[in-house]
């Protein structure tokens, strides 16, 4: 682990232990109300994992900031993954060299003006890998709408609903990263700009 993340890891660490300690001196869990068995089969409280059926405002706040770190933590991870997985290396052979400012190399005249230049166009690598990735991100994405759908259209109606969009949303995340890692060519530009 990098001094950073331990770092990083210790701030959250101090703010969210305090905001905890003071979150569980809330409410105190309410009794849980379930549905006659014997009339019906439905269990909307039921699940994979035990959680409690009601929470104090505080630790709604905990969570919620829980949630946002990792959500943090997510975008760091595709971004970091996007940079590895399909970015060209430092110093491999570009297309587009300081050469381009001569005049040589590739155009884009979408993208260069007077004062902002091409100095480096990698083009996509479109390598097997990322259709691997799109290929099966895609057959997910449709597999989660399908639950979710299933999910509405049957008496339960609620139960895991949570569970099957964050699946079918991070499946069009991780598909949208692919597409962007492997299938769109890497520009570097240089602008000129005036203080």
């Amino acid at each position: 682990m990098q001094g950073k993340t331990i770092v990083i890891l210790f701030v959250l660490l101090a703010v969210l232990l305090p905001m905890w300690f003071v979150a569980i001196q809330g409410e105190p869990p309410s009794e849980e109300i379930q549905i006659d068995q014997s009339v019906s089969e439905i269990r909307p409280l039921g699940g994979f994992v035990d959680t409690p059926t009601k929470l104090s405002p505080s630790q709604v706040g905990v969570i919620v900031w829980v949630a946002l770190f990792a959500l943090v933590g997510v975008l760091a991870f595709f971004h970091r993954f996007m940079n590895r997985a399909a970015r060209p290396d430092e110093g491999e052979d570009a297309t587009v060299t300081e050469t381009a400012a001569d005049g040589g190399g590739l155009s884009l005249p979408w993208i260069e003006t007077e004062d902002r230049w091409l100095v480096e166009y990698h083009p996509a690598s479109d390598a097997i890998e990322g259709l691997i990735a799109m290929g099966g991100l895609t057959a997910l994405s449709i597999v989660f709408a399908a639950l979710f759908t299933g999910e509405y259209l049957t008496l339960a109606r609620t139960q895991y609903f949570g569970v099957y969009a964050f699946g079918m949303f991070m499946s069009l995340t991780g598909l949208t990263v692919s597409y962007y890692a492997w299938f769109m060519p890497h520009i570097e530009v240089a602008e000129r700009r005036g203080h």
